[in-house]
């Protein structure tokens, strides 16, 4: 058992999702970047698709009751241990230790794990030996943030129970996570003809920064404004997915995330395709990037 000392600004309990749902209006949800979720579980030898703690900038704090293996993966930054109660022996303190991140991490008894704050990227996924055991909602234990469904944030003094996830035992001591940079790659459509062709060509040729309001629901971009064609049209509610990139009337593109709604009625002027999708997670305000157009 793990016990929550501070969530930070939210920590959430996620794995790969909900898929399949859509046609009830229930998204997929899961973790925001998938790849480092699937990586943290890897390291501590569970399942890929095993429930993790999904954690926004620094300052999650946990006291393990039982000593275990954990990884952290994600964003970059410290992650540090100290000694818990009754873990020090008298006369002899026990000092806080700087672990690595992308790296299994053996955490005794007593011991407390804090993830300080980001230096790049946002949000950090912490996997535990064995899983979180929470309840499944529609097959997942992923916390849609937009829909209320799954377990509830993570808050002071919760107790997390560990489940039957774990597999086989760590296999490796580091992996060099590869950086990810360069232009967002999107598909153009399926509205791109609503915009006019000076709107398509700033989408792919300009520099967007991203806005404050940011969230699992999706990123809001600062940039040029993308003009429709005819200004007073209407769009019927459609299906949308994640990494949408919808535009609406004041002309500032929204990034749709994984808690998106299943429907929207905005245009969709382009789509991030699923290869760069993990990258926006990590996206911070005031941060500055680029698009292009490419077809798979």
């Amino acid at each position: 058992m793990i016990e929550v000392i501070s969530p930070g600004p939210q920590t959430l309990v996620q794995d790969l999702g909900r898929p399949g749902w859509a046609a009830l209006g229930v998204g997929s949800s899961g973790a925001f970047d998938r790849a480092s979720l699937r990586l943290a579980n890897r390291l501590v030898g569970n399942r890929e698709s095993a429930t993790c703690l999904e954690t926004l900038g620094g300052g999650l704090e946990i006291h393990f009751r039982v000593a275990c293996v954990v990884a952290v993966t994600g964003a970059e930054g410290s992650v540090m241990v100290r000694g818990g109660v009754g873990v020090s022996q008298p006369g002899q303190p026990h000092r806080p230790r700087g672990e690595s991140r992308n790296s299994p991490l053996y955490v005794n008894e007593g011991e407390v794990l804090t993830i300080g704050p980001p230096t790049a990227g946002l949000r950090s996924y912490v996997a535990v030996r064995r899983g979180i055991a929470v309840p499944h909602v529609l097959g997942s234990a992923s916390r849609d943030t937009l829909g209320g469904i799954g377990p509830e944030p993570v808050l002071a003094g919760d107790l997390l129970d560990l489940g039957d996830d774990g597999t086989h035992d760590p296999l490796v001591d580091h992996v060099a996570v590869r950086a990810r940079s360069g232009p967002l790659r999107v598909m153009l459509g399926p509205r791109e003809d609503w915009f006019t062709a000076d709107a398509i060509s700033a989408l792919t040729t300009t520099h967007w920064s991203v806005a404050t309001q940011i969230d699992r629901v999706g990123i809001r971009l600062l940039g040029v404004p993308l003009s429709r064609v005819e200004p007073s049209r209407e769009l019927p509610s459609e299906p949308v997915v994640s990494g949408a990139i919808q535009v609406p009337p004041d002309g500032s593109p929204v990034i749709l995330g994984p808690d998106h709604p299943t429907t929207g009625g905005y245009p969709v002027i382009a789509v991030v395709i699923d290869a760069d999708l993990d990258r926006l997670a990590q996206l911070r305000p005031g941060d500055v990037i680029d698009m292009r157009a490419v077809e798979v």
